[in-house]
């Protein structure tokens, strides 16, 4: 049976960390994808996952944003919201966003009118992208805009931004949504150097309000950006620390960074 989702304002990391995964596996005909793994992510933190291609990385994303449901394990959201009892959007709705690698925005339309469109209430599209936005709805999108850097696009097309443009504007997409926890797989791909300064700059931007947990290969973009660093080989945590301590781990350097 499925629970109802709590509002996001509910969610109480007090005493504990705002998300947690403890002894967690899943398996896909008999391959561990995920195995045993234990994953703690404090309120308002920024953490960065990396590991080699089948790691588990995008499996543990699937297990927290509700697509994929562990064999073994607990998943909670603060002390008291139990993952594992709801579905996708009731896990949207409490407070995790997930932004996926290759953008997804209405081409279409503007970027006003995409942020527009991802404000966090209950809407039908057509309804919502005609009615009469209130002075505060207004203000929340002038503030999405100013942190991702696109003020001066607001009017623009967003099927005519860069890449990396459209990067920024899916996560003030999620941004609009109020998120708690947001998950961004691999954000820099295809970007030019600036873009991937600028995308550092705004995750920065974010940790403290919110927790950002980022799944890159770009490892001089997560040194730039992470102060903890969180590596997975075969489904499980292989280890932890600065930046520094896990570049210099001799098990990472034989199973992902090499020589």
């Amino acid at each position: 049976m499925i629970a109802i989702a709590p509002k996001p304002g509910e969610v109480d990391a007090s005493h504990g960390p705002i998300l947690y995964l403890e002894s967690v596996s899943v398996s896909f005909d008999g391959f561990k994808a995920l195995n045993n793994l234990s994953l703690y992510i404090d309120e308002g933190e920024l953490r960065c996952l990396i590991g080699p291609n089948g790691a588990g990385k995008t499996t543990l994303m699937d297990v927290i944003t509700g697509k994929t449901k562990p064999d073994t394990g607990s998943v909670f959201f603060g002390q008291t919201i139990d993952l594992l009892k709801l579905d996708e959007p009731a896990i949207a709705k409490a407070g995790i966003g997930r932004k996926f690698q290759k953008p997804t925005v209405f081409e279409n339309l503007t970027v006003f009118e995409n942020l527009e469109l991802a404000l966090a209430t209950d809407k039908n599209v057509w309804r919502t992208l005609f009615a009469k936005l209130s002075g505060e709805q207004r203000d929340s999108i002038d503030k999405v805009l100013m942190v991702i850097g696109l003020s001066d696009h607001r009017h623009q097309i967003a099927g005519a931004l860069s890449h990396g443009q459209k990067q920024w504007l899916e996560i003030g997409m999620l941004l609009m949504q109020e998120p708690k926890v947001m998950l961004v797989d691999e954000p820099v791909a295809g970007m030019t150097h600036q873009e991937i300064e600028r995308t550092a700059q705004l995750l920065l931007s974010l940790q403290g309000e919110r927790s950002v947990i980022v799944v890159e290969h770009d490892m001089e973009f997560v040194r730039s950006i992470a102060k903890r660093v969180t590596v997975l080989h075969e489904g499980s945590v292989l280890t932890e620390g600065t930046m520094d301590e896990v570049q210099n781990d001799p098990r990472v350097i034989q199973v992902y960074l090499g020589d």
